[in-house]
């Protein structure tokens, strides 16, 4: 008979998910589906609110990445009073996002995914996580906690908190940056570079096996092979120099091929050319892109995509290590494993550039902020956050200002295409479905693959379901001794 094999809850990653794999009578992977089972809807709950809380109460979505939604959420604010952001106040914007990329792809690499890679995906549950990888990789693991401190340090030294800050606002930030401040991010430049090309180079030496330019048969080659090597379209915020630019910018489209489908896209006009789909097994959005239509217009965001769609990052380091990334495909690189090589290379170039920022002129200027009323009744916020394009639309009603409604598009919703066809590609190479069908033997290491294509991807949960129209619904109620009483479906 036909079997579903479950993995519930998913393990090392932001949030609360779930994996169905569907086998046939023969025991052959048909389908597998990605369940994100937990809903936010902060949609709803800042309908009421003055528009100038949104940046503030949107950060509340998530505790790993609200920077990017206060800045989502106060470019959007800042459209709504019609204001140009005095130049002080956007670098220190940049600035803060850019520590935030930092300490979110310090997490995601060295805590959540480096246990597959240090230990490898047949290791021991037991031992593959974070302390296994202190006692095979001392040096790694205390690579990784660092990485992270100096992240969450510039936040709270720009910001005043590490986790929520309200000093982001509409028209700017709420307080300038302090001498003591920019001296002490700076003093700590040269050991984060070295400690983040420490790790690029194990990367490349370890997981690819590179060596003089070239690419050898990695130990990985089947994971590379099957962890969402798909064709897809690219998606994501370049300059006006093509440059990887995590604040500002216009929304750039690559496909499969490397080659540029979409260009100079006005981000407030993203209902042109990103749609927003439900299915009744999740209650994360499928967006998709709009000219090829659902599902064709797959596409995925994020530090893969960055480094597909810029035509180069814009700092020495970061540049030299994006001509080696290029040279694994000649297109667009395609394997979503290498989500991993890129948010190294993402983390070199933040460093980088936060020092150019600090050591620039203005950056103790107390001008940072702009002052109005409103002036338009709509806004929409765009940032790069670290799992990707993150929108935030507003409008509003009344010379109050008061919000009428909002769309959020997460950056984890736009790979939520892509990440439901990696786990099937993952489970129909590896889990051998009969043997399920007919002893159910363990195969945990082929399911740990499954999990891990997902971690891939770091997709954040808590930040990414949020309704589009009227999403599907459940709710049991359950007896003390365990029994489902009654359901409501919807």
């Amino acid at each position: 008979m036909a079997k579903t094999i479950t993995i519930e809850p998913l393990t090392r990653i932001e949030g609360h998910g779930k994996v169905t794999i569907h086998l046939n009578e023969k025991g052959e992977v048909e389908d597998a589906l990605f369940h994100v089972t937990q809903f936010r809807g902060f949609e709803k709950l800042c309908e009421g609110r003055p528009f100038r809380e949104m940046p503030s109460l949107m950060a509340r979505i998530c505790g790993i990445c609200p920077v990017a939604h206060l800045i989502a959420g106060a470019k959007a604010c800042d459209q709504i009073l019609a204001v140009q952001i005095p130049r002080t106040g956007v670098a220190l914007r940049k600035v803060i996002n850019l520590g935030q990329i930092i300490q979110s792809h310090a997490l995601s690499f060295f805590y959540l995914s480096s246990p597959d890679l240090v230990l490898g995906m047949d290791a021991d549950p037991a031992q593959r996580n974070i302390f296994g990888v202190h006692k095979e990789n001392p040096q790694m693991a205390r690579d990784g906690i660092r990485l992270r401190q100096f992240g969450q340090t510039i936040i709270q030294m720009l910001a005043g908190e590490r986790v929520h800050p309200s000093w982001i606002i509409a028209g700017g930030v709420s307080e300038p940056c302090s001498r003591e401040a920019r001296d002490t991010i700076l003093s700590a430049i040269p050991e984060m570079q070295k400690i983040i090309q420490r790790n690029l180079d194990w990367f490349k030496t370890s997981i690819l096996q590179a060596g003089q330019q070239t690419v050898r048969v990695s130990k990985f080659r089947d994971e590379i092979r099957t962890f969402g090597n798909i064709q897809s379209y690219f998606l994501g915020l370049v300059n006006d120099d093509g440059e990887l630019d995590f604040y500002d910018g216009k929304i750039r489209v690559v496909d499969a091929s490397g080659k540029i489908v979409a260009d100079k896209l006005a981000p407030e006009d993203y209902p042109e050319y990103i749609g927003e789909k439900v299915e009744p097994w999740s209650y994360l959005k499928f967006p998709y892109y709009k000219p090829k239509g659902y599902p064709g217009g797959m596409y995925r965001v994020g530090p893969l995509a960055r480094m597909n769609i810029i035509d180069r990052c814009g700092t020495p380091q970061a540049d030299q290590e994006l001509s080696e990334f290029r040279g694994l495909s000649r297109g667009s690189v395609l394997s979503s494993f290498y989500y991993h090589y890129a948010r190294l290379i993402e983390i070199l170039y933040a460093i980088e550039k936060i020092e150019q920022l600090l050591a620039g002129p203005d950056i103790l200027d107390t001008r940072v902020k702009a002052i109005a009323g409103r002036n338009n009744t709509e806004g929409v916020g765009v940032a790069e956050a670290p799992r990707g394009t993150l929108f935030h639309h507003y409008k509003v009603q009344d010379d109050h200002g008061i919000m009428k409604s909002a769309n959020l598009i997460i950056a984890t919703g736009h790979n939520n295409l892509a990440m439901n066809k990696g786990i099937l590609q993952v489970a129909r190479h590896f889990v051998k479905g009969e043997q399920f069908v007919k002893d159910g033997t363990d195969q945990q290491g082929a399911l740990n693959r499954v999990e891990a294509v997902i971690r891939a991807f770091d997709p954040c949960l808590s930040c990414s379901t949020h309704a589009a129209g009227k999403m599907p619904f459940t709710m049991d109620l359950v007896g003390s001794d365990g029994e489902v009483r009654d359901s409501l479906r919807r």
